[in-house]
């Protein structure tokens, strides 16, 4: 009885130690991740404390659900809800559409195309290694009204009459924040798609070329069926992260009051709330948990309904 129940943990070490270099190489990391994203955690109790630094953690005041009533019952919230949904969902659809149309495209350019699809390539990766204050600054100026290349354009082409305030009607600010993202990721979104793409089959596409499918039709029947899978994967990994519709370029681009209304996100909302009133650390730390427990719902709930459907899955 004795050696049945020594016998398991008796392979776990020989395994162990077959592979003690590997665990040894991984020592640093699970204590980097142990330091930095566990203990941190700790952190969370401020969301149910009226929080002082000055304080020790057992000085401190529990308030329990205190900050999260504020957080709900504050009469700009739905509206920062609205913001921050609707700018999420018009990044996560336009960065998906475009990568991976992107990606299709680029993937046939092949023969005497090639170099060209190397340059557009470098080309379209470029923007994402930028700063958002250059990006932004590069928007601003594109849609001025002085000197603003898109208003010089419109005019000469005769599409419009007078030059357009774009910074200044909210109607567009949504739109100019998904399509300034989808400028600045779409090249290095495409990485992965193009990946994916390398490890089709080719005997499928000189199947379908003999079936007298031409180059969309191998697109549509070949292609996107490969890759299926990194897109689903993909989108629910985004999913998670649908409460972060951004920060830099809706403080930068929208502080003008004209656009007020419909630039801030939650995460400015924090900013300015919770750093202007006496919630402080308290209240951006229950609105953090607020936007992790949001987040990791709607990817579990991606995650099932990818299992449902029979494609993979994360787990």
């Amino acid at each position: 009885m004795k050696t049945e129940a020594l016998k398991p943990n008796s392979e776990f070490l020989k395994k162990a130690r077959k592979q003690r270099g590997l665990i040894l190489i991984s020592i640093p990391f699970f204590i980097y991740f142990f330091i930095f994203s566990y203990l941190p955690l700790w952190g969370l109790t401020m969301a149910f404390q009226n929080y002082k630094p000055q304080k020790s953690f057992f000085e401190q005041e529990w308030v329990g659900f205190k900050h999260f009533e504020n957080l709900f019952t504050d009469p700009d919230f739905y509206r920062i809800m609205r913001n921050t949904l609707g700018m999420s969902i018009i990044n996560l659809v336009l960065g998906f559409v475009t990568a991976i149309a992107f990606a299709l495209l680029l993937n046939e350019l092949t023969g005497p195309f090639i170099r060209f699809k190397k340059v557009v390539q470098t080309i379209s990766y470029m923007p994402h290694f930028l700063s958002w204050i250059i990006v932004c600054g590069l928007v601003s100026n594109v849609l001025a009204m002085d000197g603003g290349i898109l208003n010089e354009l419109l005019l000469a082409l005769g599409l419009i009459k007078e030059k357009i305030h774009f910074m200044g009607k909210p109607e567009y600010f949504w739109w100019i924040v998904g399509f300034t993202n989808v400028w600045k990721s779409m090249g290095w979104n495409s990485i992965i798609y193009l990946a994916a793409i390398t490890s089709i089959d080719p005997a499928l596409y000189e199947a379908a070329a003999i079936d007298g499918y031409g180059r969309f039709g191998r697109m549509i029947h070949v292609t996107l069926p490969g890759i299926k899978s990194t897109i689903i994967v993909l989108l629910i990994l985004n999913a998670g992260w649908i409460l972060n519709a951004g920060f830099e370029i809706q403080y930068i681009l929208g502080t003008n009051g004209l656009v007020l209304d419909v630039s801030e996100t939650i995460d400015i909302f924090v900013l300015k709330r919770g750093f202007g009133r006496s919630g402080g650390f308290a209240f951006g730390t229950a609105a953090g948990m607020f936007k992790t427990v949001v987040s990791a719902v709607i990817l579990l709930l991606c995650n099932k309904i990818a299992g449902w459907v029979g494609e993979d899955r994360l787990v």
